[in-house]
Parts: C-alpha cells; sequence; structure tokens
C-alpha cells in the first residue's frame, strides 16, 4: 500500500512563541551564527513553507529558538490507498472474433 507523506512548517508559530515577531528580528541573530540571508530570504523562509532548507540554516533556527527540528516541522503520513482498475467492468469479448477483422481490399484494373 503507498504513503502519502507530507509536511507543516511551523517557523511563525514557534517565533511567536519565543517573542519574535517580525522577519527583521530573526536576520541578525541567523547571521550572529554565520547565516548570512537578506531580509527577503528570510520573509520567504517565515511566510512560506520551504521545499529545501539547508541543515545549517536549521540548525541556526533550532539554536536561536531553543527548539528541535520536530518543533519547526510537522509531519503527516496517511494511506493513500489503491486505485481500483476496471479489470471487472469489461464485457466478454464476442465469440466470433475472427469476424470481426477486415477483409483485404483487392485492388482491380481499369476496365
Amino acid at each position: 500500500m503507498k504513503r502519502k507523506v507530507g509536511y507543516t512548517w511551523r517557523l511563525r508559530e514557534v517565533m511567536a512563541q519565543h517573542q519574535i515577531f517580525t522577519t527583521t528580528e530573526l536576520v541578525p541573530l541567523l547571521r550572529e551564527r554565520g547565516i548570512d540571508l537578506s531580509a527577503s530570504q528570510v520573509h520567504r523562509l517565515v511566510s512560506g513553507t520551504p521545499e529545501r532548507l539547508s541543515l545549517q540554516v536549521m540548525a541556526a533556527l533550532c539554536d536561536i529558538l531553543s527548539c528541535t527540528p520536530a518543533d519547526l516541522v510537522a509531519t503527516t503520513a496517511e494511506n493513500a490507498g489503491v486505485r481500483k482498475t476496471a479489470t471487472g467492468d469489461l464485457p466478454n469479448p464476442p465469440s466470433n472474433v475472427a469476424k470481426l477483422r477486415p477483409r483485404a481490399a483487392r485492388i482491380l484494373p481499369d476496365a
């Protein structure tokens, strides 16, 4: 059975728990830890859901917010279900299949 996995990025929630409410407060804290991101990059990191994230950035965020990666990323997994095929829905083929085949064409000379 296939599984469908997903995640929720919770950086904004964890920041709020630590009284950090703007992305501009986060920029110098990251810079102190050797992460040099622009204000717009930090804004996208906080407001969006990243598909890729450097482990150095994750470690810096965990250090700043005194949390673990599991606090920042909530994962979900559920059974995706198997799609059923329509094999049982097809009618039985006719027993005289040979009669359904086209006949070869005969080309006659012009008279």
